[in-house]
């Protein structure tokens, strides 16, 4: 059996070789029936429409990050119900659906309505209403959205014969630019929920419906009326709805990764491992399959080379503005071990910025421990690590600096020479930018900036490590040399290197067989920057 397997790839990229010796890549191409017609690269993701039929699922909800492939799947939905059958042909669904029965088909992109206000949505909803009346006709006595809508339903039903499908891609596009405004956020999510409110009476009409969004469904959001949702976000047979999975990446996007290799002069095992540090680490569930971010790997088999792109588009604001409301510890983002109830939630229910991270892709499911019901939440991969940061230090620090990035970089070259007095000399003299109305005075701040400018590195650094009778506040593992961190504020390095030792931060390291560092520095909280240092090895 698994000769036949291995023997039937093999066709596969023989066949692909043949047809198309210069693969295209849907770059910013969301549409299903463009992609199969200009013979873009597709991986096939209609098994999951067989499963949806097969089971008789007729309300789903499906949360992921932005730029996750959300739309994509909407689009091939809409193809699917729209009778394509064309446009199926070789994809798992053909084998499956005989009949292809064509439904009218809403498709609502919520996408558009971002940064608005009351009115203006109101607005885009007469908007993306007025061509489905145009098809299906208006009744003059139907006045607002959900009247409308409603009507369009009903007529599209009568005039067709078939039950309609309604699809709604990024439900909460209006909401999360301003979830951290009560007043704003209740006014648009009134306006919301009464747009989609006709949805569950309208059940006798409709075949399917499908709702996308980053934030979670939950009986208190705009879909408190629509209680039949099946939200598939956590389900694990759902995990790589979206996204491409380590398997399909090494099985039908083998000769991508081989080609990209080829082109970096790596070889495939190298290029695939190069692959999986900046893009993959995504989980979404108990026992998820590995997932790739789709939009920075197929940028990168487009472009050739593998970087950051997923931060191309820019941090969300909302993002910043929740991480300010909430008073993140950033230090202690990246190994978090919580219940599902911490950040399985809807922007009504958080009391912290936790849920927004892991909804919008920032943290992910790195372990659960099925013993006690606990996940462990991290940063997913180096891409959605440097982007994050580098749109963090400039927050932290000094925004209205334009060399940032030549900071971060001239400071990372110090550290990997093991330059350490170099690399705190040029954090001196970065930090004495700060503005007077940005200053902190916390030990708090500065180990926060501190963290921050070591985690560029992407080495291991640790801040508040516990020992046995005492926490340091940071520890950095370097190929053949651990450092150990105390920083003070209006205090002596002296100060410092005397806790490091009478708490015992060097113990748990001493059978490391490394060269044991520790690094006292002391900060001045008129002078706003490091005021002096000591280095002292074990």
């Amino acid at each position: 059996m698994r000769a036949n397997l291995v023997t039937f790839y093999e066709i596969t990229k023989f066949a692909r070789y043949l047809i198309n010796k210069n693969p295209k890549y849907p770059v910013g191409i969301q549409t299903f029936q463009n992609i199969r017609e200009e013979k873009y690269l597709y991986v096939d993701k209609t098994k999951y429409i067989v499963d949806f039929r097969k089971k008789g699922m007729k309300y789903i909800f499906l949360s992921r990050p932005r730029r996750f492939g959300k739309s994509l799947f909407a689009s091939t939905l809409q193809a699917y119900f729209e009778g394509k059958k064309e446009l199926f042909e070789g994809l798992a669904i053909a084998d499956y659906e005989k009949e292809w029965v064509r439904h009218p088909v809403l498709h609502f992109d919520m996408s558009g309505a971002k940064h608005f206000d009351a009115e203006s949505l109101k607005h885009y909803l007469d908007f993306i209403l007025l061509p489905y009346e145009d098809l299906y006709g208006k009744n003059e006595h139907e006045l607002y959205p959900n009247e409308r809508l409603e009507g369009i339903v009903k007529r599209a039903y009568k005039q067709t014969g078939q039950k309609v499908v309604v699809i709604i891609d990024e439900y909460d596009a209006p909401l999360l630019d301003v979830v951290h405004v009560k007043e704003n956020l209740q006014a648009l999510r009134i306006i919301m929920q009464n747009f989609y409110s006709p949805l569950k009476k309208l059940d006798p009409y409709l075949e399917f419906t499908f709702i996308t969004g980053i934030t979670k469904f939950s009986q208190l959001s705009i879909f408190s009326e629509l209680n039949n949702l099946d939200n598939i976000s956590m389900f694990d047979k759902y995990s790589a709805i979206c996204g491409i999975s380590k398997t399909e990446l090494t099985t039908v996007m083998k000769p991508d990764v081989e080609g990209l290799g080829k082109a970096l002069h790596m070889t495939f095992e190298e290029c695939l491992e190069a692959l999986r540090s900046y893009y993959d680490g995504y989980h979404f569930s108990k026992n998820s399959e590995d997932v790739f971010n789709p939009f920075s790997l197929v940028k990168a088999l487009n472009a050739q080379d593998i970087s950051s792109y997923w931060f191309g588009s820019g941090t969300p604001t909302f993002l910043l503005k929740q991480l300010d409301k909430f008073n993140v510890d950033l230090t202690e983002l990246d190994s978090q071990d919580v219940m599902l109830s911490s950040f399985d939630l809807s922007p009504e229910e958080m009391t912290d910025a936790l849920p927004l991270l892991y909804q919008s892709g920032y943290l992910t499911i790195k372990k659960y421990e099925p013993m006690f019901k606990q996940y462990t939440l991290g940063i997913p991969n180096k891409e959605v690590r440097d982007g994050l940061l580098n749109s963090l230090l400039p927050h932290y620090v000094n925004p209205r600096r334009i060399d940032n990035a030549n900071f971060l970089l001239v400071f990372c070259k110090a550290v990997y020479r093991n330059d350490i007095e170099a690399a705190l000399e040029h954090m001196r003299s970065y930090m004495a930018t700060i503005p007077y109305d940005l200053e902190n005075h916390t030990e708090k701040h500065y180990q926060t900036i501190f963290y921050l400018m070591f985690s560029f590195l992407n080495i291991y650094i640790y801040t508040e490590v516990k020992s046995a009778i005492g926490r340091a506040d940071a520890v950095m593992h370097m190929p053949n040399t651990i450092y150990v961190f105390e920083l003070k504020v209006d205090k002596s390095a002296d100060e410092a290197l005397q806790q490091i030792d009478e708490k015992g931060y060097m113990i748990p390291y001493q059978a490391k067989g490394k060269r044991l560092v520790k690094i006292g520095i002391s900060f001045d909280s008129n002078k706003r920057t490091i005021e002096e240092w000591k280095i002292k090895e074990e």
